[in-house]
């Protein structure tokens, strides 16, 4: 099969398949008889409790990672990264997990570490890392009752993330293939497609990205990020999660640095589609943004013409409705920083590295930018030009005037902000750098970069895909506006002002704001479940912490139904100091368990913790819904 590229832009529903949301929502469809009792539907209230955990001990060395959870032993396995290894966990009793035994891939392949788990019905999948990142790893297969390995095969570079197929004949890696650290190697990032239907003798096809190579150019200008240096597209694009549609036909990758879905057809083993994910506008209602740490402590959620928040999503998950499948992302944001421990990329060397962050004072300092030289300037970016203006069109709501950003820069307002530097400003129809003079005038003779745009990392939100990658809805500022609202209440028993600690990190305390200059709460993991006939999405909030919990039944009108911090420390400097009672910090993983196949017959909600090196069980109290 041909690879075919779909460059989409954001869309909205038909009204038809709005209707067909809306009724399947409410219990009805079409055909068929009529219901001898009408189901009722009523609003659906939903309340997280923590009823138990698990610690490791270690703390902000992501001892908890990735959950993944089997009915039929009952076992709760959790990637622990600190040791390389699956911590195996007794879930009978959920109020009580209890470690029971370890997986280790070193008995697999030596010197190894496990990335991620999956489960199906008894059978355990994990993601093997190569001691050498760059080298291919391993998929391995091991029976949930009893830890024995059943079968190997080796996979692409860097497995970062596994799942099964809804009939658990099939397991999908992403694998990521991230460059070395000094960017002297950089594997093609690819997707692994194994039979496991006989676990002694997995076999393994591969959907890799080679065939859109000679596509580049038109994948860049479709808004897809492929800008590694000298890299292919198959080299530069970086699977890093998969999600797989109802009848186990599709799936799909996020692509997490490029902002882009990958589309692939499983019997085939082929890529079909790279699907550009766009911006956020931070300029409009409804999407502003606190945009930075250093403003005396006070939350500032305003918009920003001219800021463009990229989506870059880590998790993604999927579900149907109205007959259609539909994909949720956690729009965590990531940015390329290879080399940056490495002094002789500091010191001018852009072949040992690539970093593509860059704050706005620093971008546009009038002065240029030969100030920040051997201490945080890209290499790369030096070579573009001496200094970059903002223009003074778009920009001059915060002071900006040709050849001066003005106030622009100011640390209270943009001046914090991390953008990438890859993206935003003027060019020429060959796609060079249009050059300008200190003064603002464009001239071919000039060294100053022109920002239309900035574009910073991550959308603070969580959004809802259809399956060609066309937004359907976007939840815009709603986690900021909610954080710094009265409503918002921190700790088990949610009695702390969200407000009093409003874009905290996840490994300190007393860190109000800290994180509102680079990607604010940082929403990083998903799960979605049913829970009384309605379709619910808990996303995790890597560094404020806790879970939101929203019922996406109807794709383009989610609503808000409850949050989740169990940290119970805010204040001290260091949580790692108070472990034992700051509760849980630095969300990763979720796994959500419906009662069907719950240990107490509810559902239940398992959450990794890898600041705090915790497990977290909550049960996911319910009323109202479709009965």
């Amino acid at each position: 099969m041909t690879p075919r590229t779909r460059w989409t832009s954001a869309g909205t529903l038909t009204a038809t398949l709005i209707a067909a949301a809306v009724l399947a929502a409410c219990g009805g469809g079409g055909g068929g008889a009529t219901p001898a009792t009408p189901p009722t539907d009523t609003p659906l209230r939903v309340q997280l409790e923590k009823i138990g955990g698990y610690s490791t001990g270690l703390f902000g060395v992501s001892a908890a990672e990735i959950p993944a959870y089997d009915a039929a032993s009952q076992r709760l396995f959790m990637v622990n990264a600190q040791a390389g290894k699956v911590d195996v966990l007794d879930l009978r009793v959920p109020a009580s997990p209890v470690k029971i035994g370890e997986i280790d891939a070193t008995a697999v392949l030596a010197g190894a570490e496990i990335n991620s788990v999956a489960v199906h019905d008894g059978l355990v999948a994990v993601a093997i890392q190569a001691p050498v990142k760059t080298d291919p790893g391993r998929v391995a297969l091991f029976r949930a009752a009893d830890l024995a390995l059943l079968g190997s095969a080796a996979v692409g570079a860097q497995p970062d993330m596994i799942t099964f197929t809804p009939d658990g004949r099939t397991v999908l890696l992403a694998n990521e293939g991230e460059p070395s650290d000094d960017y002297q190697i950089d594997p093609e990032g690819s997707i692994s497609i194994v039979d496991v239907s006989t676990p002694a003798t997995p076999v393994v096809r591969t959907a890799g990205f080679s065939a859109f190579n000679a596509q580049k150019a038109a994948l860049q200008a479709a808004g897809v990020r492929v800008y590694g240096p000298n890299a292919t597209v198959a080299q530069d694009l970086e699977p890093e999660y998969i999600t797989v549609s109802a009848d186990g036909r599709t799936a799909w990758a996020t692509l997490q640095e490029n902002n882009a879905f990958a589309k692939i057809d499983i019997a085939s083993a082929t890529v079909t589609d790279i699907l550009p994910l766009g911006f956020k506008d931070h300029g409009v209602a409804g999407n502003e943004l606190d945009a930075s740490d250093t403003d005396g402590g006070t939350i500032n959620i305003r918009t920003w013409p001219g800021v463009r928040g990229l989506y870059l999503p880590d998790s993604i998950a999927s579900y149907s409705a109205g007959g259609q499948t539909y994909l949720v992302t956690a729009n965590e944001g990531d940015a390329r920083a290879w080399g940056e421990d490495n002094a002789a990329y500091w010191a001018g060397d852009a072949s040992k590295g690539f970093v593509e962050e860059f704050r706005v004072k620093h971008l546009v300092n009038r002065s240029g930018w030969a100030g920040r030289a051997g201490n945080d300037l890209p290499p790369q970016l030096n070579a573009l030009a001496a200094g970059g203006l903002l223009d003074p069109v778009t920009f001059g709501h915060c002071g900006a005037i040709a050849g001066n950003p003005g106030a622009c820069r100011n640390d209270e307002n943009l001046g914090r902000l991390n953008v990438t530097w890859t993206m935003g400003y003027r060019t020429n129809p060959d796609g060079s750098p249009m050059l300008f003079d200190a003064t603002g005038a464009a001239n071919p003779a000039g060294n100053r970069l022109m920002y239309d745009h900035l574009y910073s990392y991550g959308a603070r939100s969580f959004s809802i895909w259809n399956a060609d990658g066309q937004l359907v809805w976007d939840s815009g500022a709603e986690f900021e506006r909610f954080l710094a609202s009265a409503d918002c209440k921190l700790g088990s028993a949610r009695s702390i002002p969200c407000a009093d600690f409003f874009n905290s990190g996840h490994d300190e305390g007393s860190a109000k704001d800290s994180r509102s200059d680079a990607k604010g709460p940082e929403p990083e993991g998903i799960a979605v479940g049913q829970v009384n006939g309605r379709t619910l999405a808990f996303i995790g909030l890597e560094r404020m912490g806790g879970v939101l919990v929203y019922d996406i039944t109807v794709p383009t009108a989610p609503r808000r139904l409850d949050y989740l911090n169990t940290r119970e420390d805010w204040t001290t400097a260091d949580p790692g100091t108070v472990l034992a009672t700051a509760g849980d910090l630095g969300p990763e993983g979720l796994v959500f368990i419906p009662a069907a196949r719950s240990p107490i017959g509810v559902p239940l909600l398992v959450v990794g913790n890898e600041v705090s090196g915790t497990t977290a069980v909550y049960r996911i109290n319910a009323t109202g819904g479709v009965r």
